[in-house]
């Protein structure tokens, strides 16, 4: 209680002007406090729910009077007198769920309240303070963590000098009950507590000094010999009627009943439960327990490190870290989506330093950005104790089968459980997989129908009539604004604007969606349509792309709100009508539909790494297909979560002159931030291919010249790490190369690279052995990474949007890739015209160009110079907000191999261990 309130108690009064005025100077006091916290917070609307299931009409009311006074929105929720408990519970756990509700509170009869009920209220909105979590604190002592239940507020505002006295409690059980016990112990009181019915009733009253009824008495038993002066306060349920008749048999007994007076202190309760409330939205710093590495020598398959690290429970990590219990939706005990709204809870806060992971040109083999990534928050959070978040893109089926495998990290520097990360995770690309395959059914379907209807029957079945009444749905209303047909009753349209508004006429040569599938399938990359009869000769050529290629996914990294992912599906651009009009998904009217089966892929996974330190996995666009990046939200919410000295470290898929580029150049337009520090990994291995060395073919063992020392091939390779570091020098931010060491490295080879790439401009370059050693093989980077972020930064963007297509792919061709210059086939140009007619010119690029080589031939290693780049074909990404050329012969559907992953992947059907996935 208040302690103010406390020390003004008024003494054993029976008179009802005292409890009013009790009353009138806890609601003051309660409104004073409210408004306080609505001038500090504006937008804040404190809200009690209160459920009730009885038919006592004052006890409603007179919480209505209280909160109103007090400056609070109260929700009644009024259930039928005869309610089952488990009917009262399943209202609770609605309102527990609802974030706009922060109180909780409780008017039911003694019979229905169970355990059971009162626990089913979350501590954090009880406001009645009768949960077992709550009381728990109360007896323990804890006052700063509970709330004291109204009642017993009320009781004790009604006592003093309590000091010795005996204090009968008269059918006082449950929870309200423990609760007065507890209390009138601490102020010294000794306590009697009886039943109703108890033989040693009427003795217990003659030696009480106070005596408080707590629920109401039966009528066969009798009440005698109270003596004079004793205090009388009831308790019962029916405690507005302010009459005890308790003690009728002894005038000078003083008689309370604490009605008003409880239900002040429960507005009372209600604004301590705000300022938490408040306390609770803000920032907090992290409590984070990492995990035990013991490494092993030689290093076990990924899967086995994997296996024999206990994960913590993803609800601990999540509180571990500031996330809120509404803010997180569990898959399972190592995986939780995030919500969104803690973008606006933490709206305020400063965002922490931001970290790319990008890399020099790699072998097929990959070079280890991954690794890099996840050993560099395992540095910093587990070994430096800095805040760290990794955010990392979701692995598509396609490499995890073919050849590749999967994208997790590796070694001692993982995100766990592996088998969870690689294969489906939280079913996003299904999501995506479904929405984009949902729109490619749509469009072929308009196509029948148009083609197959006439103007009248095609509006009618358009515009049909349910239940007597014709009416547009929104969609539709909004595609009569953008034909400029100001009307809203189907029945006025005229025979042109009918025609006008329900023919999209797509000229199927120019569409451009395609169906999609998480799998590499070569033998869809060209594939007929329509050969069934039912499709009355509609046939046309199609392929099937990877999943991750989707402008869906490129749409999902770029988003930066539910609204902004709806407006952005909306505006892709499918096709063009046979005037060369473009046809997005909003004509289309199936824009609404695809929001709601991507409106769970939009939260970003939290997951967690070998060391217990939180790792965000979101979205997966290619960066040779697609902007390679993972999501804008993932970082925007890491960065509110690690503080302003926090760091979070995302990764931009294969080498610099591809996800980096179209990092700096898509994504941080998209997102608005740019990052302190750009980590740039190299390998021995990769150098040595770039110097000359014979070709890196995945599954076949390494040749000599990679497991031998050879410094003239190292140093002879250094022109790709040169390049690289100059690449990331074009955008004015500080670089460090992490080089990812190998046990076939020589001391020697790796002092060289280290040495070459500071003499390059590099900030600092440092070995890494976080694959064998976890974080503590990356302290020296993060180290390196942490001093870097705080030289001066001179961010600029490549080239302006303004400029005309043609002139941005040039930009990017020479001074990215080195190129003498660009060359566009015909149908390219037409494409460029096409879009720069359409009003996409000032669109930035993506380009479609293989990740194996600077240039646009994969066998030209180290840094090719004086080639032509040649642009095939030029397609636009409107809703994802980028045109992508695509260079030579790009193909957007992977193939397998002769000898893929699956080959060794497999189920322990005892077990149901995943086997042979890395």
């Amino acid at each position: 209680m208040e302690g103010g309130v406390v020390k003004g108690i008024l003494g054993m009064l029976p008179d009802r002007i005292c409890l009013l005025l009790c009353c009138s100077k806890i609601t003051e006091n309660a409104k004073k406090s409210l408004a306080s916290l609505k001038r500090q917070n504006p937008q804040l609307e404190p809200t009690l729910a209160i459920v009730q299931a009885h038919n006592d009409h004052l006890i409603q009311e007179a919480n209505k009077n209280f909160a109103k006074e007090v400056g609070l929105r109260i929700i009644h929720i009024c259930l039928p007198e005869g309610s089952s408990k488990d009917e009262i519970v399943s209202e609770i756990l609605r309102l527990n769920e609802d974030p706009n509700v922060q109180g909780l509170a409780l008017d039911l009869p003694e019979s229905l309240c169970s355990s059971k009920v009162l626990n089913a209220v979350k501590p954090e909105k009880d406001v009645d303070g009768l949960s077992s979590v709550n009381l728990g604190h109360l007896v323990c002592g804890d006052v700063y963590d509970c709330l004291v239940p109204p009642t017993v507020c009320a009781v004790m505002e009604l006592l003093e000098n309590l000091g010795g006295k005996t204090v009968l409690l008269v059918g006082a059980g449950g929870a309200v009950g423990a609760a007065l016990q507890s209390v009138l112990q601490r102020e010294g009181a000794v306590i009697v507590s009886c039943p109703w019915k108890a033989p040693q009733l009427q003795n217990e009253l003659r030696h009480a000094d106070v005596v408080v009824f707590g629920s109401m008495k039966p009528n066969d038993v009798p009440v005698s010999g109270i003596k004079p002066g004793t205090t009388i306060i009831s308790c019962s349920h029916d405690m507005l009627s302010e009459k005890c008749n308790y003690g009728q048999q002894n005038p000078s007994a003083a008689e309370n009943a604490v009605g008003s007076l409880a239900i002040a202190m429960r507005m009372q309760n209600m604004v301590k439960t705000m300022e938490r409330w408040i306390q609770s939205h803000q920032y907090r710093k992290w409590n984070l327990h990492c995990l035990k590495l013991q490494p092993l020598s030689p290093v076990p398959s990924d899967i086995e490190i994997s296996r024999a690290q206990s994960p913590k429970a993803v609800d601990v990590l999540a509180k571990e870290i500031g996330l809120l219990t509404d803010e997180i939706e569990i898959y399972g005990q190592t995986k939780a989506k995030v919500r969104l709204s803690l973008l606006e809870r933490l709206k305020d806060q400063p965002d922490g330093k931001y970290v790319l992971v990008a890399g020099i040109t790699p072998t097929p083999l990959g070079e280890g950005k991954s690794t890099v990534t996840v050993g560099l928050v395992q540095a910093l959070t587990a070994h430096l104790k800095i805040n760290s978040f990794a955010c990392l893109r979701q692995p598509s089926q396609g490499p995890t089968f073919g050849v590749k495998g999967g994208a997790a990290g590796g070694g001692y520097a993982q995100v766990i459980p592996m088998e969870e990360f690689n294969l489906h995770l939280t079913g996003d690309i299904h999501a995506i997989t479904a929405a984009n395959n949902l729109l490619a059914a749509a469009i072929d379907a308009r196509i029948l129908h148009e083609n197959t209807q006439s103007d009248k029957s095609l509006y009618n079945r358009l515009v049909p009539v349910v239940n007597g009444v014709r009416g547009f749905s929104a969609i539709q209303l909004a595609r009569l604004r953008k034909l400029g047909i100001n009307k809203t009753d189907p029945e006025t349209l005229t025979e042109e604007e009918i025609s006008k508004f329900a023919r999209l006429d797509i000229d199927p040569s120019t569409i451009t969606w395609q169906r999609v599938v998480d799998t590499n399938d070569r033998f869809l990359r060209k594939i007929t349509i329509g050969q069934a009869t039912t499709e009355k000769g509609f046939v046309r050529q199609a392929q099937f792309d990877i999943a991750v290629a989707s402008e869906i996914m490129a749409i999902l990294a770029l988003t930066t709100s539910l609204q902004d992912m709806r407006e952005r599906l909306g505006k892709m651009v499918v096709a063009n009508g046979k005037k060369g009009e473009p046809v997005t998904v909003e004509d289309l009217g199936v824009t609404g539909a695809l929001a709601v089966l991507m409106k769970d892929a939009i939260k970003p996974t939290l997951m967690q790494t070998l060391e217990g330190t939180p790792v965000f996995v979101h979205a997966g666009p290619f960066a040779n297909i697609a902007h390679g990046n993972s999501s804008v939200l993932a970082d925007k919410i890491a960065l509110k979560l690690v503080g302003e000295k926090g760091f979070v470290v995302t990764e931009a898929g294969f080498g610099a002159d591809i996800g980096m580029e179209k990092f700096f150049n898509i994504k941080c337009r998209a997102s608005g931030l740019f990052p302190s520090v750009v980590v740039l990994v190299a390998t021995v291995r990769a150098l040595k291919m770039h110097g000359g060395g014979p070709n890196v073919t995945a599954g076949a063992p390494l040749k000599k010249e990679y497991t031998e020392e050879n410094l003239q091939l190292v140093a002879d390779g250094c022109c790709n790490l040169q390049k690289q570091i100059q690449i990331t020098q074009l955008f004015g931010v500080p670089v460090v190369v992490a080089l990812n060491v190998f046990k076939t490295d020589s001391p020697a080879e790796v002092d060289l690279v280290c040495k070459i790439a500071k003499q390059s401009g590099a900030f600092d370059a440092v070995p890494c052995n976080h694959w064998s050693a976890g974080g503590r093989g990356a302290v020296k980077l993060a180290q390196a990474v942490e001093k870097a972020a705080n030289q001066k930064n001179s961010f600029k963007y490549l080239y302006n949007l303004e400029l005309p297509i043609v002139e941005k792919i040039r930009i990017i061709a020479q001074k990215v890739y080195g190129a003498q210059d660009i060359e566009l086939s015909p149908l390219a140009q037409s494409q460029v015209d096409r879009y720069t007619r359409q009003g996409f010119g000032n669109l930035p690029i993506c380009m479609a160009k293989t990740h194996l080589s600077l240039s646009h031939q994969p066998e030209r290693k180290g840094v090719p110079t004086g080639f032509i780049l040649p642009i095939s074909d030029v397609r636009a990404s409107v809703g994802a907000g980028f045109i992508y050329p695509l260079v030579g012969t790009m193909s957007t559907m992977p193939g397998l191999p002769t000898r893929p992953c699956f080959y060794d992947i497999d189920l322990d059907p005892i077990t149901e261990q995943v086997e042979g996935l890395f």
